[in-house]
């Protein structure tokens, strides 16, 4: 018994023994091996000067290879954009404006220490040296005189440059940039913010703080962009902003954009739309105006008044193809053969007036007559103008039937007839004229003048004074008599001539054949021999016959 309690104790042993060595295993295999901090480059130097390691690059061409922790803050801080190479560069650009020269000189020379000089004066020492294929820039500060650098002067620099660039450009900035608390109070503000609110201020009092707000709450805190506010400046002018706001922390940034020009013009084209309404709402010519997509923008009570199209059809804004066959369904616009020729006839319509081209007399079934104009606009918008010419027209036919009425009565008239205007032209004459003178002024192009007339008349008659006199009858202004006189023709007939003055400083010519018994009658009437020639027949046709051959002597003595 006292064996098998020994086995057993050394079994227990054993196995707490295992389970021991296997925990340990299990722990170490968990842990895994030690782990070794990645260091920099510059980690031993900057533990053996405590810290005071200024700023040193390490570059394999233009990829940074290792930065001292001074260094990264002054590439962090560089307004020059791109990669670490291109920021270095523009950080030395302002110390060494020869830099790219003294970049080659270390190609030639495998180190260079040089000295730079800044815009505001402040001097940076560059050393610089090729090794292993690397490029290692440091740069130091000359002022320290070899002090330690407990903190890096050449980033808190750049730091302080960077701050003092910011505060400039707030500063002079035109527009008015503040901050402002939750609860509306403004924390800060630029320059031109405290320019406005010193205007705002009444007579007598000063500045203090906080601040005064310039602009209502709501508008400020509104996160619409372009949120538009007003304040009032003295000698009652208002200033007019269009304020932006961001977010930022608990507080909110917002920016005042003046707006003064665009509020004027705003003001300038609602005054000149306005104007622009009452002018189309008197215009006796109906007026439609499309976008570049033809939908109705404008009208006019005219444009409602001329095609009876309602006004709440066209407050729609409907298409110009719309409004066509609105005006088709009330007889408005002239039927065309078939629905297709008429779809292709608005297309054609919308291609002229667009271009400018399209100018129509609508003659509509109703007896109405419309001329109907398209412009094109600006930015592709189209102007369609229609006009009632009815009345315009019928005048115009009644005077174009007035006209032939009166031509065709005096072509009926056996004596010819010329008539000349005021400025000597001939402007009517009948067809006894072209027939006696063989001259039809209607196939003429040009204007026919009283002297070429009157060379035409003297070139088929005898030799008269005649022909001046008329012409200078004609072609005189003012008071005149009406006159007679006698042309002879080449063929050997007799004319007699009339010229008399007309409304208007017209002149009338008429001319006519004088036949040997006219010219036999006042023969007759001064010898007493007409009442014998009536009292005794066969006695009067002696006497007739006989005074017929004394006519015929005396016009061929004459």
């Amino acid at each position: 018994m006292i064996a098998l309690d020994w086995l057993l104790a050394l079994g227990l042993v054993l196995i707490a023994l295992v389970a021991a060595i296997a925990g340990l295993l299990t722990v170490s295999a968990v842990q895994g091996p030690p782990r070794h901090k990645v260091s920099s480059i510059f980690s031993d130097l900057a533990q053996g000067s405590e810290g005071a390691q200024g700023p040193v690059f390490l570059f394999d061409g233009e990829v940074l290879v290792d930065a001292t922790p001074a260094a990264r803050q002054i590439l962090s801080t560089s307004r020059a954009r791109g990669g670490n190479w291109l920021r270095l560069v523009g950080y030395l650009s302002q110390y060494f404006p020869d830099l790219d020269a003294l970049l080659r000189r270390l190609e030639e020379e495998g180190q260079i220490i040089v000295e730079g000089l800044s815009a505001k004066g402040r001097k940076l020492v560059m050393t610089a040296g090729l090794g292993g294929g690397l490029m290692r820039i440091t740069l130091t500060d000359p002022t320290l005189e070899g002090r330690p650098m407990v903190t890096d002067s050449l980033a808190h620099h750049a730091l302080s440059q960077e701050v003092e660039h910011l505060r400039e450009a707030l500063a002079q900035a035109p527009m008015p940039i503040w901050r402002e608390t939750e609860a509306g109070e403004v924390v800060w503000a630029n320059s031109a913010y405290m320019l406005k609110a010193i205007a705002c201020l009444p007579a007598g009092k000063e500045l203090g703080w906080p601040l005064p707000r310039l602009f209502e709450r709501v508008a400020s805190q509104s996160t619409l962009r372009g949120q538009r506010a007003s304040i009032a400046l003295p000698a009652d002018e208002v200033a007019w902003f269009d304020l932006i706001g961001a977010t930022s922390g608990e507080e909110r940034l917002v920016f005042a954009l003046p707006a003064d020009a665009a509020v004027s013009a705003e003001t300038a084209l609602r005054d000149f739309m306005q104007t622009l309404t009452k002018t189309f709402a008197q215009l006796p010519t109906g007026l439609a105006i499309f976008d570049r997509q033809r939908q109705l923008q404008l009208f006019n009570p005219a444009l409602m008044d001329l095609t009876g199209l309602p006004a709440d059809f066209l407050s729609m804004r409907p298409s110009l193809l719309s409004v066509l066959d609105a005006l088709r369904d009330r007889n408005m616009i002239p039927e065309p053969k078939d629905y297709r020729s008429w779809r292709r006839q608005l297309v054609e319509m919308e291609k002229a007036a667009a271009s400018g081209l399209y100018e129509e007399t609508w003659n509509l079934p109703d007896g109405q007559t419309f001329k109907v104009v398209g412009r094109p606009h600006p930015n592709g918008a189209l102007a369609l103008m229609m006009e009632d010419i009815t009345h315009e027209v019928s005048r115009s036919r009644r005077y174009r039937s007035d006209l032939e009425l009166g031509q065709a009565v005096i072509d009926e008239m056996d004596e010819a007839v010329a008539v000349f205007s005021a400025s000597g032209q001939l402007v009517m004459s009948n067809l006894s004229y072209a027939l006696m003178w063989a001259h039809d002024p209607e196939q003429e192009m040009k204007a026919v003048t009283v002297r070429a007339v009157t060379g035409h008349w003297r070139a088929l008659s005898a030799p008269s004074a005649l022909w001046s006199e008329a012409e200078e009858f004609i072609s005189t202004v003012g008071n005149r008599v009406a006159w007679r006189s006698e042309a002879r023709l080449l063929d050997g007939r007799l004319l007699s001539c009339r010229f008399a003055p007309l409304a208007g400083g017209a002149t009338l010519a008429a001319f006519r054949v004088v036949e040997v018994a006219d010219k036999a009658r006042p023969v007759l009437a001064e010898t007493g021999l007409a009442e014998t020639a009536l009292a005794e027949p066969g006695l009067g046709e002696t006497i007739l016959a006989d005074a017929d051959l004394a006519a015929a002597e005396a016009l061929k003595t004459a």
